[in-house]
């Protein structure tokens, strides 16, 4: 085989890795909710309203188009932020690292994420937010 399938299969292989969502993985992720990005906003931030409770990780899964995550802030019902600086691009269809919440009251009450798009041309991109209890 080429060097150019061989780099097909590894990318479709990827990509099926990337396209199971976090709570496929693992029984107890919940989506938390979920926001259509704005091409000419640089920030934007999802309400966690639906689902209470303490989590204990976070991740972002992207839906449409490519999102370049700088920082993810969040912003705690205890009034405590932790600051992630994420500083990579995900591509739709895939999802950030999970990300571990630090301290003991981590009821989230909203999550602020800095970003990068395409600004030019295509879909908007839909991120989701994830919790784990």
């Amino acid at each position: 085989m080429s060097i150019a399938k061989w780099a097909g299969i590894a990318a479709m292989v990827a990509m099926a890795a990337c396209a199971s969502a976090p709570q496929a993985n693992e029984g107890d992720w919940k989506l938390l909710g979920e926001r259509t990005v704005n091409k000419t906003v640089d920030h934007d931030q999802i309400a966690v309203t639906a689902a209470e409770g303490n989590f204990h990780r976070i991740a972002l899964r992207v839906k449409g188009a490519p999102v370049d995550f700088e920082q993810v802030t969040v912003h705690f019902r205890n009034g405590e932020d932790q600051v992630v600086n994420m500083r990579e691009e995900i591509a739709a269809g895939g999802e950030t690292r999970a990300i571990d919440l630090e301290g003991k009251d981590r009821v989230i009450q909203t999550v602020t994420f800095n970003y990068q798009t395409d600004k030019e041309t295509g879909p908007r991109a839909v991120v989701e937010l994830w919790g784990k209890s």
